[in-house]
């Protein structure tokens, strides 16, 4: 990237930057940073619902507390525009069309909502981008080493989510139809064979534990209600998460890739097409194939540039800084929590307030718990309750066992000692809970500051006592994957 465009793409990535850090501390820790974090105290190649590489930067990175972790989401965000912008360069783009695809992504909500906190959404799309930005390159230089470095990436991503798969045979399948030639030279195969090995070790972990990943997909998509349920998701995926503002750049993107002009890069549009049926077929959620809209930014930005109008690029300048704007308010925590607006975009958007009252969920258990014995454990419906507790309750004045059936928790099993009396706390519904407990006394319900309502809302607490069972008896019933069980 020359220094005349690096400039301005260096700008874009400034400015998203700012914006993120400007509101990345408002509201506070999201549930999955806790639960990575926790994860990432717990060792292993493998976790029942993602691989070890995400827990393991969140448990670094948490080593400066919540600003660390939100640096490093900021970090990955800006290394999403930064690499989009040079795919673009890799498609023969110059300035205008590099700065445009840099402002696409800064201003998507899908790349923008999944900067707001770190986890493998994020790492996800930052792995996708890089892997086709790669193998665009190693397609131009011609040479076999030019294929590992595609291979490597794609071996690392794969260590951070499974659905790197999804792009690789996406990749395949469009080499296979428009790039032949490039299959039949080792380059390709040894970065298959490359990323095979790196991602071998989550892959036998997944083997010797009963394949817990492949139980996660089929819950989610039991979840999604099957084929059905993420077909229905595609519509919100390329109108919603592409940004209302962007529908026309992937849509003149895929156009210049069924031109001439784009005949060389015309492998790319195969991909997010076997990526979007894979995901449907296998149930899996929309925005799984979301980072492959990179690519078609890339390509609808060289559109632009080299056949579009003289007065295109001002227009493009307009409509990215309107969906900036826009996705800012919609997907970050720029609103104050209390508000009615923020409340009312919590109906389509619940993320951002998914990020609010950790901190007061933490002391109101911590003062139901205050009473109890020390050995009395704290049994939660989810493990963003467990996890929070787990990472703020110390400093609250919880010291006592923290567990739950959700997911990873599920493994790494039931707290010592007995279930005699026990402190519950999450969306229980009684008759759930008393398939395990004879008595089940309601203690109080979750409250947060101004009428505040996200998911834990509904939470409340309860003192269960005279179990059924042993917790050893009781545990594989208590298993269940995010939640949804309860």
């Amino acid at each position: 990237m020359r220094s005349s465009t690096a400039l301005p793409v260096a700008a874009v990535a400034a400015v998203a930057a700012a914006v993120h850090g400007a509101v990345a501390l408002r509201y506070g820790w999201h549930p999955d940073e806790f639960y990575y974090v926790v994860s990432g105290q717990h060792l292993a190649w493998g976790y029942f619902d993602h691989p070890p590489l995400v827990p393991l930067l969140a448990r670094m990175a948490a080593l400066g507390g919540l600003p660390g972790l939100r640096l490093l989401a900021i970090a990955a965000h800006v290394g999403c525009i930064v690499l989009a912008a040079l795919l673009a360069a890799e498609f023969g783009g110059r300035r205008v069309a590099q700065v445009i695809t840099a402002g696409a992504v800064a201003a998507s909500p899908l790349f923008m909502g999944a900067g707001m906190f770190f986890g493998t959404t994020l790492v996800d799309q930052l792995v996708w981008i890089a892997v086709l930005l790669l193998v665009t390159r190693a397609l131009r230089v011609g040479t076999v080493l030019a294929w590992l470095p595609a291979g490597a990436v794609a071996g690392i991503g794969l260590e951070a989510k499974q659905t790197v798969a999804l792009l690789l045979v996406g990749i395949g399948v469009g080499l296979a139809m428009f790039r032949r030639d490039a299959l039949r030279t080792a380059g390709p195969w040894l970065a298959a064979v490359l990323a095979a090995a790196l991602a071998a070790p989550n892959l036998i972990w997944n083997a010797t534990h009963g394949w817990p990943s492949l139980q996660f997909a089929q819950a989610m998509s039991v979840r999604m209600g099957g084929p059905w349920g993420s077909l229905t998701q595609l519509p919100v995926l390329l109108l919603l998460y592409a940004g209302p503002l962007l529908v026309l750049l992937w849509v003149i993107g895929v156009r210049w890739l069924v031109s001439p002009a784009g005949r060389e890069y015309r492998w790319v549009l195969v991909v997010p097409v076997v990526v979007l049926i894979l995901c449907v077929v296998t149930g899996g959620r929309g925005y799984y194939a979301g980072p492959v809209l990179a690519a078609l930014f890339a390509a609808g930005a060289v559109y632009v540039e080299t056949e579009g109008p003289d007065w295109a690029p001002q227009a493009w300048a307009a409509a990215l800084v309107a969906s900036f704007v826009g996705a800012a308010v919609f997907c970050l925590p720029v609103l104050p929590a209390a508000t009615g607006a923020a409340q009312t975009l919590r109906q389509v958007n619940p993320i951002p307030l998914e990020t609010y009252g950790w901190p007061q969920l933490v002391d109101q258990v911590a003062a139901a718990a205050s009473s109890l014995p020390a050995d009395v454990p704290i049994f939660t419906s989810n493990y963003g309750e467990a996890s929070a507790l787990t990472i703020l309750g110390p400093a609250a004045g919880i010291n006592r066992p923290v567990v739950s059936g959700d997911s990873s928790f599920a493994a790494w099993g039931p707290p010592p000692g007995s279930a005699d009396t026990v402190l519950c706390v999450g969306r229980f519904p009684i008759a759930k809970m008393t398939q395990y407990w004879e008595h089940v006394e309601y203690v109080t319900s979750i409250r947060f500051p101004d009428g505040v309502r996200n998911g834990e809302s509904n939470a409340k607490i309860y003192l269960c006592t005279q179990p059924w069972g042993s917790w050893d008896a009781m545990w594989p019933r208590m298993r269940h994957s995010s939640g949804v069980a309860y």
